[in-house]
């Protein structure tokens, strides 16, 4: 508009023409620079970020990749791809679309098996292959690894470690996989405290439609997006430092957890159940208070427990009653426990301790 105004030949107007032509675009030029100061200090207007939480989306890429890529975009969000090897080999340019949005993309095995039936060299296979497609599709070797269906054992975690990659699961399920609304998904994601990671999904409408309310509440509460520690597994800032330490944010869910002990040594812990299926369910544990601690669990007869992860495992003579002791995986266990028949009963904590 002004090259053409300033290449265009007019006659002279009256002075007072003039006049009234110099003050309007003067007048357009403030404006112009009072948008361009507004604009300016939308980023610095965002919440300070008291802490930092993992948003993470399983089983990419999909032909959904980019509409969910386009909505996060928009809504400044930076988010962990679990995507899956055989999905990346056949839709390369959505998962090079994902790098290219700032995401981080990590592990989430070759076809989405049960790897736990696997032998030690076939989970080797599974993880290499799905490694080296992400690589050669995106450029970024992966550092994380999510075992689908966040089952693992003691050999899987072997072999992801010798890979290089820090085995993630989740402490928030957003239950999307399980046709949640997007109110309930929204809901799902208020319980996100700080360090911690939630389930989500690629290729879900209510999830990207969720979006947005997910992070209206996290702002609320001075929570951001941040990117998974490939040293801890907790959510830290995206360029790898710490959260702050800071009392915990207001807002906290209104649903008490399933189980949640008394303070007992000096820490806490609070159990909850985000995978159910017809046979077995996952238990997640978050400690509190202490990065050294003992926690005793009581499962109800006939139910066993047939995978841990993140923790070391002892049981007493009735093979009813855990105790896990923390290995240097942070302060969130799991395990998997085997339903045989009672489908309604859950672990008990009975105590939590230091050392």
């Amino acid at each position: 508009m002004y090259a053409s105004i300033r290449g265009s030949r007019r006659p002279s107007a009256p002075r007072t023409s003039r006049l009234t032509f110099r003050l309007a675009v003067l007048a357009s030029t403030v404006a112009l620079s009072a948008a361009g100061l507004a604009v300016a200090a939308t980023p610095s207007s965002a919440a300070t970020c008291n802490g930092y939480v993992g948003l993470t989306f399983d089983d990419g890429p999909t032909g959904s990749t980019g509409a969910l890529l386009s909505v996060l975009r928009a809504n400044n969000v930076r988010a962990t791809m679990f995507n899956v090897g055989q999905n990346v080999q056949s839709n390369q340019s959505a998962a090079r679309a994902q790098v290219d949005a700032g995401m981080w993309v990590a592990n989430h095995s070759w076809n989405h098996a049960h790897m736990t039936s696997m032998s030690q060299s076939q989970m080797q296979s599974d993880l290499s292959q799905t490694n080296s497609a992400i690589q050669a599709a995106t450029g970024v070797r992966p550092q994380l690894f999510r075992p689908p269906y966040g089952e693992t054992n003691s050999t899987l975690q072997s072999v992801a470690s010798s890979l290089g990659l820090r085995q993630v699961i989740w402490d928030v399920d957003s239950q999307d996989w399980n046709g949640a609304s997007v109110s309930q998904i929204v809901s799902n994601a208020s319980r996100l405290q700080a360090g911690q990671v939630i389930l989500m999904h690629d290729g879900i409408q209510n999830t990207r439609d969720a979006i947005p309310q997910i992070m209206a509440n996290l702002t609320s509460r001075n929570l951001c997006p941040g990117m998974i520690s490939p040293s801890t597994g907790r959510a830290v800032a995206p360029d790898g430092t710490p959260p702050p330490t800071t009392p915990a944010p207001t807002g906290t869910p209104t649903t008490p957890p399933p189980t949640t002990p008394p303070p007992s040594g000096g820490c806490t812990a609070t159990a909850t159940t985000p995978n159910v299926w017809g046979d077995r369910y996952n238990t997640s544990v978050t400690v509190q208070g202490a990065s050294n601690w003992t926690v005793v669990v009581a499962l109800t007869p006939p139910q066993r427990v047939s995978t841990t992860w993140n923790g070391s495992p002892s049981w007493d003579s009735t093979g009813y009653v855990m105790t896990m002791r923390s290995n240097g995986s942070g302060n969130t266990f799991g395990f998997t426990t085997m339903m045989n028949g009672n489908s309604s009963a859950r672990p008990q904590i009975r105590s939590c301790t230091t050392g």
